[in-house]
């Protein structure tokens, strides 16, 4: 089994390491890739590349050598990297949702208003507010006692196995572990959701199209959507195909008779 885990981790690590390489290559030396939606797609390919790699060559080392330890400096070095690296990626998605809302509802005033500076200080901030988000947690976490188990019950180290063999109160910093998460989530859920809602509107069709939509929507309430009911609510009911069956047979026997 660890066989089996070790090859996919591997494969599936150099696969994403291959294509966000090649990514980055092709936005380097493109000058055609030089917009703001190429700029944060770089971004993001690099993150994605520091953040598998901050995880799955260690884990791939162990399951090949067998050796499990790992030191307490290197495993604060793994939680901390590994969550800063995901979190701006999260951030680096919301802003990616502005760009995408600036390109489409101000195509005439997109090169002007996500020029490179701009671009640049919004994924500074991504990075800034990670790390104001992250910090505190993590530095509260640096003080934690281990002095009852060292074995972490995960392949990495994450932060609900290390509070879980700590000696110290960790009610605290559980506390602000999910109030990290939740403001994360509703910052950049706020964001990708105010941009969709502002492009929908944009693109809102006029009432001649409105109404050829509308009796391409109608044709589907009233045919495709009756049709696949039956298979969706009451066919696949286990009841409703033993009825099935039984009629099925009595037909059958029906028929020999």
């Amino acid at each position: 089994m660890q066989i089996l885990i070790f090859l996919f981790l591997l494969l599936t690590y150099m696969l994403s390491l291959t294509g966000n390489l090649i990514i980055l290559l092709l936005i380097l030396v493109d000058s055609h890739l030089k917009t703001a939606m190429y700029f944060f797609l770089q971004n993001f390919s690099f993150l994605e590349i520091s953040f598998t790699s901050a995880c799955i060559p260690r884990f791939l080392y162990s399951i090949s050598t067998g050796d499990r330890a790992i030191t307490y400096n290197a495993c604060a070095c793994q939680l901390f990297f590994t969550y800063m690296f995901a979190v701006t990626e999260f951030f680096l998605l919301a802003a990616m949702s502005f760009d995408r809302y600036v390109a489409i509802c101000k195509p005439l005033h997109y090169v002007t208003i996500m020029n490179h500076r701009v671009c640049r200080r919004i994924v500074f901030c991504c990075w800034m507010a990670t790390l104001l988000i992250i910090s505190p947690p993590f530095s509260f976490g640096l003080a934690l006692e281990f002095c009852d188990s060292n074995v972490i019950d995960h392949f990495v180290c994450d932060v609900n196995p290390l509070l879980k063999i700590a000696c110290s109160e960790t009610r605290f910093i559980e506390q602000m572990t999910l109030a990290g998460s939740v403001l994360i989530f509703i910052l950049t859920l706020v964001c990708v959701v105010l941009s969709y809602v502002c492009i929908f509107v944009y693109i809102k069709p006029s009432a001649k199209d409105e109404m050829t939509i509308n009796k391409g929507v109608t044709i589907l309430t009233t045919s495709i959507s009756p049709m696949l009911n039956p298979f969706i609510y009451t066919l696949r009911n286990k009841q409703v195909k033993q009825a099935f069956n039984d009629l099925v047979q009595r037909i059958i026997s029906l028929s020999k008779n």
